[in-house]
């Protein structure tokens, strides 16, 4: 699912918050995702070697995952403080773009597949926050996002610590565990995923782990974690490719913010 950012799902997230400054942020991001979609070649042709950003952001890090998925993380000139982009690409380009506040909040999404935007709504229940997280060892989450295209979302779970560390290219990551279920505006339950993801402590972010997916038609497993953490300067950083677990059939639905 980077729920954004949280990771496939949320990280996708799945992953992925504000005032009236955020509709704003919306409108410029979805300006910036239209540009970079275009900027890619036609799904189903192949990918250029490196992906590249505008003027006025820079890369800090790309995240090769185990679903042929490849994430780049980056910051923009102009943002808020403590925001943070996420561009993800699969075999045939990109599939998501989103940016999260220092909270790891879902502030806006653009779904590439299903051509919708997602911002969160002004004030919420129970705000998600990366830091209760870490400071209680258990984060609950009840907010709602809007979207001029699908209208609004509600999406109630909660994070919580597992205790157990991961190192990955000297990258230590704490494990969570989550559930999470989205509603439509008519309250009908549109998704519900549970599993374990990853938190970086440093970067304050969410990164994809193993989910399970339930949907009114279907259940289905997904497996995002993270296999190679890339940095500027080294070989593959930037790549347009994936790397880990292409060629598999996997799940169309798409339950990333």
């Amino acid at each position: 699912m980077t729920r954004n950012s949280h990771g496939t799902t949320r990280a996708l997230s799945v992953h992925s918050a504000c005032t009236a400054k955020f509709h704003a942020a919306t409108a410029s991001l979805t300006f910036f995702a239209a540009a970079l979609v275009l900027a890619l070649p036609a799904f189903g042709q192949s990918t250029p070697e490196t992906f590249s950003l505008p003027a006025g952001c820079d890369a800090y890090l790309t995240v090769q995952g185990a679903d042929c998925s490849v994430d780049h993380h980056f910051t923009c000139e102009g943002d808020p403080q403590g925001y943070k982009s996420r561009a993800s690409l699969d075999e045939n380009g990109m599939t998501y773009i989103g940016t999260v506040d220092d909270e790891a909040q879902w502030m806006t999404s653009f779904h590439v597949f299903s051509n919708h935007s997602e911002r969160l709504s002004d004030s919420n229940a129970d705000p998600a926050s990366i830091s209760e997280l870490i400071e209680n060892g258990i984060d609950t989450y009840d907010f709602t996002t809007q979207s001029d295209e699908i209208g609004v979302s509600r999406y109630v779970g909660q994070d919580s610590l597992t205790g157990r560390q991961i190192t990955i290219d000297d990258v230590t990551l704490d494990e969570t565990q989550y559930n999470i279920t989205a509603y439509d505006g008519d309250g009908s339950i549109m998704w519900q995923s549970e599993g374990n993801e990853f938190i970086s402590r440093n970067w304050r972010m969410f990164l994809s782990g193993t989910t399970t997916v339930t949907t009114p038609d279907d259940t289905f497993d997904l497996n995002g974690s993270p296999v190679e953490f890339i940095f500027p300067g080294e070989p593959g950083f930037l790549s347009a490719n994936p790397k880990h677990g292409c060629g598999v059939e996997m799940s169309s639905y798409q339950v990333t913010p």
